[in-house]
């Protein structure tokens, strides 16, 4: 059975989705570390209409960030279609990292949204909370099922009960969480 078309968010209105979203759940990624808590993601519009991303987790009590500009995949279409560029160290030169990133459902709120991509090999579920109702969890899962995702794929984030602040933690030296950074920084 040939999967269906995914369906993406159209109009998105891409200040009020600015601001820190929680990953409450995604596919394991082989940029993450396994034992990666409390990740989320900080959007900033830019004056030139890009968004900047902060992507951060914390391993072992350390934290790990990259950090990467997202726009629309066509300025013309309303389609919430964005692509998302990384500058991925170790790699030299620096070759920028691109992906897909389609905004498949948001709630009237932009509380919730449900971020995924073509080949449906990534999927994150992001909230402006840390924490949210089984029920609610269950209603985003079920979307992301309804646009032809394996959702049994999905690992669930853990939160500490307060999120930590960006500076609170030691960074991580042993290389950023995706890679090891040439930089040592």
């Amino acid at each position: 059975m040939a999967k269906k078309e995914m369906e993406v968010v159209k109009g998105l209105d891409i200040e009020k989705y600015m601001g820190r979203w929680y990953e409450l759940a995604s596919f394991p990624s082989r940029f993450q570390p396994k034992n990666g808590v409390d990740t989320r993601a900080t959007y900033t519009l830019n004056p030139d209409g890009t968004v900047h991303v902060l992507n951060e987790t914390w391993s072992d009590g350390k934290r790990g960030s990259i950090e990467g500009s997202a726009y629309k995949a066509d300025p013309k279409s309303d389609e919430a279609k964005l692509k998302v560029k990384f500058y991925v160290p170790p790699f030299l030169p620096i070759i920028p990292v691109t992906g897909d990133y389609w905004v498949l459902y948001i709630d009237g709120d932009y509380q919730y949204a449900v971020v995924g991509q073509p080949s449906r090999s990534y999927l994150w579920i992001l909230s402006r909370q840390s924490h949210v109702d089984e029920e609610t969890y269950n209603e985003l899962v079920e979307k992301a099922k309804e646009q032809g995702y394996d959702v049994s794929k999905l690992h669930k984030t853990t939160h500490s009960e307060t999120p930590p602040g960006s500076d609170d933690a030691p960074k991580d030296t042993k290389g950023f969480w995706w890679i090891k950074s040439i930089f040592g920084k």
